[in-house]
């Protein structure tokens, strides 16, 4: 199916309006998985041209993201990786879970950028980052679809490398997300120490709901941050 390519547009306006010469796309993979991290990255690009056929990682066969992959590594002008584990997710809460990743993604940076385009609607940031939130991010800016391919195929290749010691649950197929050997196999055999033991996928599964864990609310008092 066509689809526009990526563009600047955003991080042009960002240095327009902002004065910022650093500018990071920030996309996460592993939201709506049943095991597995979170797992989001911060890329910059600056403004050089994209690579052929970057887009969405969610528009992209596995064996062209991965080749993407591969040419975006040496292409962006860098990137760093944040992920937040199963128990992270479980005690805070997908959304500070969320904000954990980042964070620590953008840190990984060797500088700390100006701005940050985040992919979606709402800013789970917050703190004292600059945050530009754009629906399908992932597809209209370069630096974020950048910051889409790469996480994707790195947490998709840290779940493959589970797969022989959890070989029933199919990780290397399915990273973790819903899927009926998932399912078949979490029904007989139960969760593992990489699943979400918070979430409602026990409920539909008698022999184990009595394992789900609970979460207690988690106040904070982080400012809320900017969006422009």
């Amino acid at each position: 199916m066509p689809y526009e390519p990526p563009t600047h547009s955003v991080e042009r306006s960002l240095r327009a309006t902002l004065g910022a010469r650093t500018v990071a796309g920030v996309d996460e993979v592993g939201r709506g998985a049943w095991a597995g991290p979170v797992t989001v990255c911060a890329a910059v690009t600056g403004l050089r041209r994209a690579p052929e056929g970057l887009t969405d990682s969610k528009l992209i066969t596995p064996k062209r993201r991965a080749r993407l992959a591969a040419v975006l590594g040496d292409w962006v002008t860098s990137y760093a990786l944040g992920h937040a584990s199963p128990e992270e997710i479980d005690d805070l809460g997908m959304t500070a879970a969320l904000r954990l990743a980042a964070v620590r993604a953008l840190e990984g940076l060797p500088e700390r950028p100006d701005a940050v385009i985040l992919d979606g609607k709402h800013n789970y940031l917050g703190g004292t980052w600059r945050v530009r939130t754009v629906i399908k991010g992932d597809q209209s800016c370069v630096a974020v679809a950048a910051a889409s391919v790469i996480a994707k195929v790195q947490r998709d290749t840290a779940m493959a490398e589970l797969g022989p010691e959890y070989a029933p649950f199919a990780f290397a197929d399915n990273a973790g997300y819903p899927s009926p050997v998932h399912r078949a196999a979490l029904e007989e055999l139960g969760p593992t120490p990489l699943h979400r033991m918070s979430w409602s996928y026990l409920d539909a599964l008698p022999r184990w709901q009595h394992l789900k864990k609970v979460r207690q609310p988690v106040e904070s008092g982080e400012q809320l941050g900017f969006d422009f």
